[in-house]
């Protein structure tokens, strides 16, 4: 007991100290840090405060991080999982069948966070912030109970002013869900039917912020690149009496602290118990733009003399025009992928790689840099707020989904509550508004759920006074300006047992695409968004995924090898994302999924060899690090075979996301697998507009030699990133 004692004091003692080190001298606010280790108990009843907590789990983490490791911990099956394992694919007996919203093996239904913590001032007010958790959060400080937050994808706010003792130690609890089965049915906490396993766990950061009474709620800055200013929205609450506060606002760059614009006070009279919302402008004379390539930051300090917060923001504003995403007025097109973060937090190998700064900068700006990717979507969960921050300072565009994919059970959202929707919906967009990463946000995934295009978006758009667009889904675009999704899973019908025979004329082959662009407009005059496609998922292992099994058995047979499969998705993932970039009719090519989860019984992956340290299979590097360069390059030919000794014209197209025009030479090659005489070779001189598309007909004799072949376009451009390289695999026969 004295030891367990002793490393309390010690680490309450380094807590007080590290708050007081971020603490600025002229703030009123103090922010105390509550992550690290935490203690945990358990209970089968949601008010059954444990009497041991014989588990420590990190915060922010996973409880499946626990030690010693809590039993059955991922162990939840949903309705819709358990259905369709069942009794479509044959993976479960039938006794697995579920009934209701879903159901676990597990002998707890919650999970009790505790921990002590001293504060090195005393305060009017104190806010618990648990920026996000699940399954559904409650607290408890020093015995009382202080309120519930049900989201678990949007952060809790706790106010523990009433039960705190200043001057001594504070026993603070956090219960959880232990599985989506602990919240009630009627809010928002399944929004993916294909993930197995279900993982509890305060997930973000936790901190107190203690302030006198005059507590500023939210700040929000939205750029305005046109008049190189910003607007400024503070909300207040004053908890004392009637009085009149000074508002400040100062800007600064973020790396170099240097002021930037005037300091702007104004005084706001506040009566008793009054909530206000002051808007104020900063002009920022020849302010820097945050893009892709520059991603500045500023931030602005915020003061009223009772509490105090800073913002960091950048000056960018994003919007679409007919078919285009344009970024500060220029036009961009999106490169990159789905992460699906939330499947892999069931992965084994997960760990506590989200919260490793090191793993998650790796993850989401040096590996997309080097594989010329500019954006994600993020798919099926949100990302912890450090994610978000990372991908600030990296100059990722992001496309920020709320977790509702309700079509595969259609009937589910007549028993959610509207006005908690409403509610979670306001807190993710008020959690995110300051993000200039963020540009597009998302109401939901492949849902046809109009209530959300009807009643959720016309009230949260109101809410981002960046005026950023909205993806809505499956239901098309809610605004005049909004794009939309689409996601042209090609090789699906693979997956239709009565498509899945050989040689059947009804499934898709890759010289399809040679046929046209492949994609008639769903909605007309708005732009389109590919952030989905591949259906050639495997597991590390090489085995196909539930879902890709009978479109490798169609392909290579049964008794293809593991780098046989690697190969070919990766070959066949390449070739798609050329044509799709080609095509020009889409603001954003990204795939699915670039981050996912291994499970026995998975539906999609990602495509890393070691996910723990980063390291793509190879076969996917070499083919998708070309795909995705700045200058795309795309051989518009896919036939399985070319008569020997013909001649034959290969379209060669090529396509420049950049903004200045591309200029130098493509050589086109086929070379036998087998290696012999020279290759046969063509080449053109060629020019690409900015942002724009050359297409060139070259001319090959055709070896008199059969066998396998590779043929091989490379286009050199003058840059770090070149020379482009598009293949085609092809036989050559009588």
């Amino acid at each position: 007991m004295r030891k367990q004692s002793m490393r309390k004091v010690v680490a309450t003692a380094v807590l007080i100290f590290a708050a007081m080190l971020i603490v600025p001298a002229h703030a009123q606010r103090i922010t105390i840090p509550l992550d690290g280790t935490w203690s945990i108990g358990e209970s089968m009843e949601p008010d059954a405060i444990p009497t041991l907590f014989p588990h420590t789990a990190p915060v922010p983490g996973l409880a499946h991080s626990a030690t010693p490791g809590l039993p059955d911990v991922d162990e939840y099956h949903t309705h819709e999982w358990a259905y369709t394992v069942t009794k479509r694919d044959h993976v479960l007996p039938f006794t697995e069948s579920v009934e209701g919203l879903g159901s676990t093996i597990q002998k707890r239904n919650f999970l009790w966070y505790e921990r002590t913590f001293k504060t090195p001032a005393q305060k009017k007010r104190a806010l618990l912030v648990v920026n996000k958790a699940q399954f559904g959060t409650a607290v408890w400080l020093n015995g009382r109970k202080i309120g519930e937050h049900w989201g678990s994808f949007t952060a809790g706010h706790f106010d523990l002013a009433d039960a705190i003792n200043w001057k001594g130690e504070n026993r603070l609890l956090i219960r959880i869900g232990a599985h989506p089965g602990a919240v009630p049915d009627w809010v928002l906490s399944l929004g993916d039917g294909e993930k197995e396993f279900w993982t509890p766990g305060i997930y973000d950061d936790v901190s107190l912020l203690l302030s006198d009474d005059v507590v500023i709620d939210t700040v929000q800055v939205a750029p305005r690149i046109q008049s190189s200013e910003i607007l400024i929205e503070t909300e207040f609450t004053n908890h004392g009496a009637a009085r009149t506060v000074t508002l400040t606002q100062k800007v600064k760059a973020w790396k170099s602290g240097v002021s930037v614009g005037k300091t702007v006070s104004e005084e706001v009279s506040l009566a008793a118990g009054e909530h206000k919302f002051v808007r104020q402008t900063i002009a920022i004379s020849g302010a820097e733009l945050w893009s892709p390539d520059h991603p500045f930051l500023y931030v602005l300090d915020t003061s009223n003399g009772s509490d105090s917060t800073t913002t960091r923001f950048g000056m960018r504003e994003l919007h679409f025009d007919g078919k285009n995403a344009i970024l500060n007025g220029k036009v961009i097109y999106w490169r990159g992928a789905s992460i699906t973060l939330h499947r892999f937090f069931a992965d084994p190998d997960s760990g506590q790689l989200p919260w490793d700064d090191a793993w998650v900068r790796k993850f989401l700006v040096d590996i997309p840099k080097k594989m010329n990717w500019n954006g994600f979507r993020i798919c099926i969960g949100p990302a912890p707020q450090h994610w978000l921050d990372v991908a600030d300072e990296g100059g990722m565009l992001l496309q920020y989904e709320y977790p509702v994919w309700d079509d595969r059970e259609p009937l589910r959202h007549k028993i959610w509550n509207e006005d908690e929707v409403m509610s979670e919906y306001k807190e993710y967009v008020r959690d995110n508004w300051n993000h200039p990463s963020l540009v597009l946000w998302d109401a939901s995934n492949e849902t046809h759920w109009s209530y959300l295009g009807d009643k959720i978006i016309p009230v949260v758009r109101q809410m981002d006074l960046s005026g950023r667009p909205w993806d809505n889904g499956y239901n098309g675009p809610q605004g005049p300006n909004d794009p939309y999704e689409t996601h042209p899973y090609k090789f699906v019908g693979y997956f239709h047992k009565e498509w899945s025979s050989p040689g059947d004329t009804n499934l898709f082959q890759m010289s399809d695409l040679e046929k046209g662009p492949g994609h008639t407009p769903e909605f007309p005059g708005h732009a389109a968004i590919i952030n989905e496609y591949d259906w050639l998922w495997l597991h590390r292992d090489g085995r196909p995924t539930v879902l890709t099994k009978p479109v490798f058995d169609h392909l290579l047979g049964p008794n293809a090898t593991p780098d046989q499969r690697f190969f070919q998705a990766s070959y066949l993932l390449a070739g798609l994302t050329e044509h799709w970039r080609a095509t020009r009719q889409f603001a954003a090519v990204m795939y699915l999924a670039y981050l996912d989860g291994e499970a026995p019984n998975i539906y999609t992956n990602d495509n890393f060899k070691n996910v723990q340290t980063l390291e793509f299979q190879p076969y996917f590097e070499d083919y998708m690090g070309q795909a995705f360069k700045p200058l795309g390059v795309n051989i518009d030919f896919w036939q399985p075979k070319v008569q020997a000794g013909s001649k034959h014209s290969f379209k060669i197209v090529l396509t420049n996301d950049t903004d200045e025009a591309l200029s130098g030479k493509v050589l086109l090659t086929l070379s036998s697998d087998e290696g012999g005489p020279k290759p046969e070779q063509a080449e053109v001189a060629y020019e690409v507009p900015a942002l724009g598309q050359a297409k060139y007909d070259l001319d090959l004799t055709i070896p008199t030699s059969e066998g396998q072949f590779e043929l091989k376009a490379t286009a050199n451009c003058g840059k770090s990133w070149c020379p482009t390289v598009s293949r085609r695999r092809v036989t050559v026969g009588p």
